[in-house]
């Protein structure tokens, strides 16, 4: 089947997360110790781990519930017992500085868009996270000239698996949910959102394993890809 439009999530799906995530935490480590901070792996992972949950517990369903500076406000201030603002802006600018360095576009991914566009294919980003965040990511990539649209999370105020994104993404490209694919990592956010929708969906996962039959709930994708490479079969 071919489609008129692809709507890709962005994070695990262009590019593998895990190597990027750790170098981020790497060099956010580095910057606090610059500051001072006497921390070894272990302390900084539970600082992380302490912002990161207080700020998702609290910020669920939004965009800033990814916000590394904000799992660092929060984490430096259980660490130290009073606010540290410089520090926390160090270490979340740090973070993704790292993060972004690291980033390298999955295999494929150039040959895919190449035979989209001949195709005369619309192409979309439907991510969760903050818009500047994602802008980064996508001009870091060099993928930037190729989207025809980004919609985030933090700009419609609702993030995957609301139906939200997917909806805005539509509607911003006047396509049917019949005319259009979603292709993304998660079963319970990209799945689940896309089928919701009415979206046929294809599951690709940049840097593990897609999880067995036996595994998947509700929400199953229509089609799974092995390597990126492999959408030019079912969308083009």
């Amino acid at each position: 089947m071919s489609y008129e439009a692809v709507l890709f999530d962005l994070d695990n799906t262009l590019y593998p997360y895990a190597p990027c995530n750790e170098a981020g935490k790497r060099a956010a480590l580095d910057a606090l110790r610059e500051r001072g901070y006497e921390l070894d792996r272990a302390a900084f992972d539970e600082l992380y781990a302490t912002g990161r949950r207080e700020t998702k517990r609290e910020t669920g369903g939004t965009a800033a519930s990814h916000s590394r500076h904000v799992y660092f406000k929060r984490g430096l201030y259980r660490q130290a017992g009073e606010p540290d603002v410089a520090g926390a802006l160090a270490a979340g600018d740090a973070y993704w500085n790292g993060f972004l360095a690291a980033m390298s576009l999955c295999d494929g991914v150039e040959a895919v868009f190449d035979a989209l566009d001949a195709a005369g294919v619309d192409v979309a980003v439907v991510t969760n996270l903050t818009t500047r965040v994602q802008l980064r990511k996508l001009v870091r990539l060099g993928v930037d000239d190729r989207i025809d649209l980004l919609v985030t999370s933090e700009e419609v105020g609702r993030e995957k698996p609301s139906a939200l994104p997917f909806a805005t993404a539509l509607a911003e490209l006047d396509r049917r949910p019949s005319e259009a694919l979603a292709v993304g990592d998660n079963v319970e956010t990209d799945v689940a959102g896309a089928n919701a929708v009415g979206l046929d969906s294809a599951l690709f996962v940049a840097d593990g394993d897609a999880p067995a039959d036996a595994d998947l709930s509700e929400a199953r994708p229509d089609h799974w890809l092995d390597a990126f490479a492999d959408l030019t079969e079912v969308a083009a």
